[in-house]
């Protein structure tokens, strides 16, 4: 076990933590959590034995194989299978043995050493190292290419492929999923629910830390907490303290006003089943989440729009790549001002590809792309953090943007990212990733854009920021197009999913759950394939000839369908129009007291019939899926 006793660190002369004590007992799995520079990875650091405690006392067993992830990977002409071999430091060391006894021809040290490596599994160890590079979205003829042909963000890969090739007692992982896709999170998630040592994990990946952690550790105002349960079961317990604490009141009913505002928009589509149900239980939890974060230091929001016309953007048959290599072929799309998407699909498919035609950056190879004469876009995209003016400060770059505007009003708008007092005119150049996509977005949401481009906005955020990002885009009132390996954010910002592979741009039918479904269903078939094992190949004809068969076959539940979503809309609209009418002071006069009555007798009707309009909807989708699995 690791034992913290009363310990305290410091930064210079600043205090991260003090008197903090806790204890991590063997095979448990603890996610740690608190602001950037806080001091989470500081105490990382503490327990490599990089760190000592300026005060108290911190001891584990002697003699724990404790692996972590190298921030840099050397540049070596080793191959990448080789490379994460060398994880296995035990596996390493009988095979340096083994070759000195053959070449001194000892055969029973030889015999003795085979046995060892068979002990620990010596002989699938390349194996075992090829699962963990197809795990991490590494291709099978990858495995022999040089470490050094491989950019930052694979090398990345290898470095943590080479930590989970460790069989260690202690796996240290700080922000593991930061260079990885959707997919490779997935896949880590459930690599990591297997793991049997003892695993600490700095992570602001809120359902990364719901499913892996079973205890919370949580650093703020100097102190450290540790809580059982996951990152939910955390921000609950956290948030009955806070409730309890009047201050936070008024901030909180602000917060549930942006999630009831999300709840009234979401009503207002008639989405898939199972997809809603997936939205209306993260819904669920929202009010303790924003319990949870009512002392958070950012307070933001998009204001309105201006004009949208629709179609806000469109493309029409287009084909993206690069040279002469399509990655999508033929991609139509047409997104509208309430449109709010969330794009899948495997790294490489060209999901970020699709974003930078859709914002303009990227010419199509052929193809329209066809933008309204109001379209006003905000992209945002991890290589715009390197084109911030370095010697610049944040006030500088908003008084581009907007000449006009005085300071005070700037400096107003930069504390709600957490810019204040002197942060706000120092230059950019020593920020942390953290601060400078705070305030690339800060810039993003200033030019109050009406279709929203976001390529993996939550890179460098932490928990706060990424919950306080979640809140303004549920309230944001125009389109959003999203990549992100942040299940939570795609689940409470987005609408509807398109796939993005095998050069086709498609909506997929499901939520995330049914992508996880999928992934696993599409790994099974890769690996049969691998194995020479084939199914039927269904032709495209065939297919055709199946789905018109389908629709036939199914055409009562598809109208009943239909007229479930036709009434959703109808019934919506007109209780929009009645809560018009009942906002306006004048209808509470005497002399309006017959229409009052007429108005909430209608209203009550109308929500009754919104209800079942809505259950009618639900019970359709969820009939006409099962029809399908039944095919």
């Amino acid at each position: 076990m690791l034992n913290f006793k009363n310990i305290a660190l410091r930064r210079g002369v600043r205090v991260l933590f003090a008197n903090a004590s806790f204890t991590i007992h063997k095979g448990q799995k603890v996610g740690f959590t608190g602001a950037n520079g806080a001091g989470k990875s500081s105490l990382f650091a503490l327990i490599r034995n990089e760190l000592h405690v300026d005060e108290g006392d911190f001891s584990l067993p002697p003699g724990l194989e404790i692996a972590h992830v190298l921030q840099e990977t050397p540049a070596v002409t080793s191959s990448a299978i080789d490379y994460i071999m060398d994880g296995d430091s035990e596996l390493r060391r009988l095979q340096q043995q083994l070759a000195d006894a053959e070449t001194s021809h000892d055969g029973l040290k030889q015999a003795e050493l085979h046995a060892a490596l068979e002990n620990i599994g010596g002989y699938t160890a390349q194996a075992k190292a090829a699962r963990l590079m197809n795990g991490l979205g590494f291709k099978s003829e990858q495995e022999n290419n040089p470490v050094n042909s491989f950019s930052g963000g694979w090398r990345m890969r290898l470095n943590l492929a080479q930590a989970l090739m460790c069989r260690s007692d202690v796996l240290l992982l700080d922000e593991p999923t930061n260079h990885l896709d959707l997919d490779a999170v997935i896949w880590l998630q459930d690599w990591l629910c297997k793991y049997d040592g003892t695993l600490l994990l700095i992570s602001h990946d809120r359902d990364f830390l719901d499913t892996i952690a079973t205890h919370i550790v949580h650093i703020e105002q100097n102190k450290i907490d540790i809580y059982t349960g996951n990152y939910s079961a955390f921000e609950k317990m956290r948030a009955e303290k806070l409730a309890q604490q009047q201050s936070a009141y008024l901030k909180q009913q602000r917060e549930i006003a942006h999630i009831q505002s999300f709840v009234d928009r979401f009503k207002a589509q008639a989405t898939k089943a199972r997809q809603a149900q997936s939205r209306i239980k993260a819904l669920e939890r929202m009010e303790v989440i924003a319990m949870a974060h009512v002392d958070s230091p950012f307070d933001f929001s998009f204001p309105k729009p201006g004009r949208m016309q629709n179609p806000l953007l469109q493309l029409d048959k287009v084909d993206i790549g690069y040279g002469q290599t399509n990655v999508i072929q033929g991609a139509s799309l047409s997104i509208s001002p309430s449109d709010r998407i969330g794009l899948l699909g495997p790294n490489g498919a060209g999901k970020s590809s699709l974003i930078k035609v859709l914002a303009g950056d990227m010419q199509p190879i052929s193809g329209i792309r066809l933008e309204a004469e109001a379209l006003n876009i905000g992209y945002f995209a991890q290589h715009q953090l390197e084109q911030l003016r370095l010697d610049e400060s944040p006030l500088r770059h908003l008084q581009r943007i907007d000449p006009k505007a005085t300071e005070k009003d700037l400096r107003n708008y930069l504390g709600g990212f957490d810019f204040r007092g002197d942060k706000v005119t120092e230059a950019v150049r020593p920020f942390s990733g953290g601060e400078k996509a705070r305030l690339v977005l800060a810039m993003l949401v200033y030019k109050n854009p009406n279709l929203l481009l976001l390529d993996e906005p939550t890179n460098h955020l932490d928990l706060e920021m990424r919950h306080a990002l979640s809140v303004a885009l549920q309230d944001y009132q125009g389109a959003i197009i999203l990549v992100s390996h942040d299940r939570h954010l795609l689940r409470t910002v987005t609408d509807q999913f398109l796939l993005v592979g095998e050069g086709k741009v498609q909506p997929f039918d499901g939520d995330l759950d049914d992508y996880r479904l999928w992934l696993a269903e599409r790994k099974k078939v890769e690996d049969n394939s691998a194995n020479d094992i084939t199914s039927p190949v269904v032709s495209r004809k065939d297919q055709r000839k199946q789905d018109a068969e389908f629709r036939q076959k199914q055409k009562p539940l598809l109208d009943a369908l239909k007229k479930a979503e036709q009434a959703v809309e109808k019934y919506h609209n007109e209780q929009r129009r009645l809560e018009a009418e009942l906002a306006d002071p004048e209808i509470y006069t005497d002399s309006e007291k017959n229409k009052l009555k007429k108005l909430l007798a209608r209203k009550a009707e109308v929500d009754k019939a919104l209800d079942a309009a809505e259950t009618d909807w639900m019970e359709a989708e969820e009939r006409l899926e099962a029809a399908k699995v039944e095919m």
